[in-house]
């Protein structure tokens, strides 16, 4: 296992691995790595889509996601954006990911792990944005980290849901009921500590976290929410705030990031270029933050 810090970035580093036939001991230091550096590129890897199963079944418990229009048609473990059709057909969804987010965190139990193995590669416009979260806490001012002390962040897919095929024709009324059915909105700790590296992470995100309340369940006026969102980078419609990093990649690569730690947004253009990526999201052996599953959803339920 051969690894490097990237060099003129924010955060990061690159590491040479072969990712399956790595014995367990060099895959459980690969995600040290991950929770130490927030993102891990590991370079020159050609998987096939079950071998990129393969590897994160490796790392913990697969999450599949939870609409079928995602699923690549082999493998429903792999989450597919593509703008790419193949043979006629849209395999995937095109334009994923275009706002600041957490994957997962408008679900009662997110993960700790997300791999990324882009296939089609934009020649110009590639890469992602990330913010950490643990070193934008640290920046926020006295008065700002007093007023979320103890509050938790209401989350919800519902400003983001993506419309289906089947949802063509339908009243709007019938789908956001069914948003709300199956996906309800679910309450996360505003910040919670790391349970690997003990670093307090501030848990809100732009797409997702649409309400703060205090210890006693009573929501927070919404400009304490926007005054978060602003100060940490999420707002900022340049990506040139001092919190941002954009990552980007080659063919071959597969980035493995702390899904706790980082927000990240989908660098999207008018003209967008072909491209097509592969995820896959692992739980791993940690719960996501300590006493999970302990919070009521938003409805109560």
């Amino acid at each position: 296992m051969t690894t490097a810090p990237q060099t003129d970035v924010a955060m990061g580093m690159t590491l040479e691995l072969d990712v399956l036939a790595a014995p367990d001991t060099e895959l459980a230091a690969l995600k040290k790595k991950v929770y130490e550096h927030k993102i891990v590129i590991l370079k020159g890897q050609h998987l096939s889509p079950a071998e990129f199963v393969t590897f994160g079944q490796r790392l913990g418990e697969v999450e599949t996601y939870y609409q079928p229009m995602y699923h690549h048609p082999e493998h429903k473990e792999i989450f597919v954006s593509s703008n790419v059709k193949q043979e006629g057909q849209q395999v995937g969804v095109p334009q994923t990911g275009k706002f600041w987010h957490h994957d997962y965190s408008f679900m009662a139990r997110p993960f700790g792990l997300t791999l990324i193995y882009p296939q089609v590669v934009p020649r110009e416009n590639r890469g992602t944005y990330f913010i950490d979260m643990g070193k934008a806490y640290q920046k926020l001012p006295r008065e700002v980290k007093n007023a979320i002390e103890g509050t938790r962040s209401v989350n919800s897919v519902r400003r983001y849901f993506k419309i289906r095929p089947n949802d063509v024709y339908r009243p709007i009324t019938d789908v956001l009921a069914e948003i709300e059915d199956h996906t309800p909105a679910v309450i996360h700790p505003t910040v919670f500590p790391h349970p690997v590296t003990g670093e307090p992470l501030l848990y809100v995100s732009e797409a997702f976290t649409y309400e703060l309340r205090d210890a006693d369940d009573h929501p927070l006026p919404d400009s304490l929410l926007r005054e978060v969102l602003a100060a940490v980078g999420q707002t900022d419609p340049t990506f040139q705030h001092e919190n941002i990093h954009l990552q980007t990649f080659d063919k071959g690569d597969l980035l493995v990031w702390d899904n706790r730690s980082l927000v990240h947004c989908a660098r999207h253009t008018l003209k967008p270029e072909p491209t097509v990526s592969h995820r896959v999201t692992v739980h791993d052996e940690y719960e996501f933050y300590a006493g999970i599953g302990t919070q009521q959803s938003a409805n109560g339920r």
